[in-house]
């Protein structure tokens, strides 16, 4: 069961033109808008339905459009393009009321210009060199947060850019109705999983609301035994089961446990409209487990998850997911442990007790019951395996104070060096850019947190589309980061966030 999810969403495709040219060219101007369009839906795996909208050619028409964007829900974001010569005074009040992500697309009708019979009507036709910098200008004189993507829809490359671009707004538009329950507080003592919910839902819309954990544990309690039946029959088809945890085993009743936290749980996030959630091992009322197994199989159906009451995260990570969703790879909740220092070989293995997203692995997982020297409660049940390898990102979010940052590091996961007989959980090991020193002395100093989201299914350019519709401060630790510029980064942003936007 995957989590309530809004309407359908859909982009809207934009056409700039104006009446000057008579009715012939702009028919001409539809006929094409609508091709381009089209070839642009065929061409991509975007998350949601692109709509062609008629040409616009007055500025009552260009504000109207922008209205009725920002009133309809189901609008994730806009494509706009400047097929002819659409004078940018008209787009002003349209974009001033504007606030949905939206993507320039700088393309022209044809891909090759027929350059023996190219005549007056034909330039008249197809100034979109110069017509999409008029609203380049004016974009950049309101301000307007947006993205450019310049080449023709032919191009894989245009395609991917609008992809992903489109995949950030889908996230985008998650953040604005999403709703987190949070079990209990978060840990005690620690400073990065605090944060201003308040200022969380202004900047982003997300509600995070608390619950006490002893109304989980009564969800729990009162799961239906048929749901928990089902439930471990799917454990049963789906993982390789430990000995002991199969029926008529000494620990079977632990297994049982786990699907009744399960159904439980499911049960209370349905019914509040929840798409994200966070637990914490210090307050676990009457909960006899702490919630692994659950969690790892919610995470993988596309919750969210923070642990330790970090609801920063669980929000980071559902947005994530949303955004990746369709595409190969997966995406988890995850914490830097501890490092293979080994000169040349330095990897970081990371994990987070119980709960990694099995969305990182092709290979069938290990269902199995260990000790956990936290938590005092009974022993937990959960997947045990090794994220499959491949490039990825970790991103974190962290609260400054006065901003949010956003800090993701491109990666590389790779299979453990030896084998981790003795570690029995979920796990990931990877090679972070552009080493290890680098990217950890970054990640220190841009003050980012030990939870992260790790993403197999996503590159930085998403992310980075993300930060800009969000107008949040991103900083990417990649191939290319040094210290002394990536510190200096940080200055220049700090001064900007400071001062360059609005309250």
């Amino acid at each position: 069961m995957t989590p309530p999810a809004p309407p359908e969403s859909e982009i809207w495709f934009l056409t700039g033109s104006q009446s000057l040219y008579g009715e012939e060219t702009l028919a001409q101007v539809t006929a094409q808008s609508r091709e381009i369009c089209r070839t642009l839906a065929e061409r991509t795996s975007l998350p949601a339905r692109l709509v062609w909208k008629p040409v616009l050619a007055d500025a009552a028409a260009i504000r109207r459009i922008c209205l009725d964007a920002e009133a309809d829900d189901s609008c994730a974001g806009l494509v706009a393009w400047m097929h002819t010569f659409s004078p940018a005074k008209m787009w002003i009040s349209g974009l001033d009321a504007l606030r949905k992500p939206l993507l320039h697309l700088h393309t022209q009708a044809n891909q090759a210009l027929p350059w023996s019979t190219i005549d007056m009507d034909f330039m008249n036709l197809n100034q979109a060199a110069h017509g999409d910098r008029e609203f380049g200008h004016v974009q950049t004189r309101l301000g307007v947060a947006r993205k450019t993507v310049a080449g023709h829809v032919a191009d894989p490359a245009v395609g991917a850019r609008v992809e992903s671009w489109a995949r950030a707004a889908a996230g985008r538009a998650e953040l604005a109705t999403l709703r987190l329950a949070r079990f209990g507080d978060n840990m005690r003592d620690v400073a990065v999983t605090e944060g201003d919910k308040v200022e969380a839902q202004r900047r982003f819309g997300v509600s995070v609301n608390a619950y006490a954990v002893n109304d989980l544990a009564a969800a729990v309690d009162g799961a239906e035994e048929a749901t928990v039946d089902a439930l471990v029959e799917e454990y049963g088809d789906l993982y390789s089961l430990a000995d002991e945890l199969r029926p008529g085993a000494p620990r079977h009743d632990s297994l049982r446990y786990a699907a009744r936290i399960e159904a439980g749980l499911r049960a209370f996030l349905t019914e509040g409209g929840f798409r994200a959630f966070t637990t914490n091992f210090e307050d676990l009322g009457g909960l006899r487990q702490l919630p692994g197994l659950a969690v790892q199989r919610l995470m993988a159906d596309g919750y969210g998850f923070g642990g330790e009451g970090d609801w920063k995260t669980s929000v980071l990570l559902r947005t994530l997911k949303v955004m990746g969703a369709g595409l190969p790879g997966g995406t988890s909740f995850m914490e830097d442990y501890t490092y293979d220092l080994t000169p040349g070989q330095e990897v970081i293995l990371g994990a987070h007790m119980l709960e990694v997203c099995p969305s990182l692995t092709g290979s069938r997982p290990s269902c199995e019951i260990h000790p956990l020297s936290i938590g005092g409660r009974e022993d937990p049940v959960r997947l045990v395996f090794d994220a499959d390898p491949g490039a990825a990102v970790v991103v974190g979010l962290a609260d400054l104070g006065d901003r949010f940052r956003l800090v993701a590091n491109e990666i590389d996961v790779v299979t453990p060096p030896e084998p981790l007989p003795a570690l029995p959980v979920a796990r990931a090991v990877w090679r972070p850019a552009p080493d290890l020193r680098t990217s950890t002395e970054a990640w220190l100093t841009a003050g980012a947190p030990h939870h992260t989201v790790l993403t197999t299914a996503l590159g930085t350019e998403a992310i980075d589309d993300l930060a800009e519709m969000l107008r949040t401060e991103l900083v990417v630790i990649d191939a290319d980061t040094r210290i002394r510029t990536f510190v200096r980064e940080l200055r220049w942003n700090q001064a900007y966030h400071r001062l360059a936007l609005p309250l």
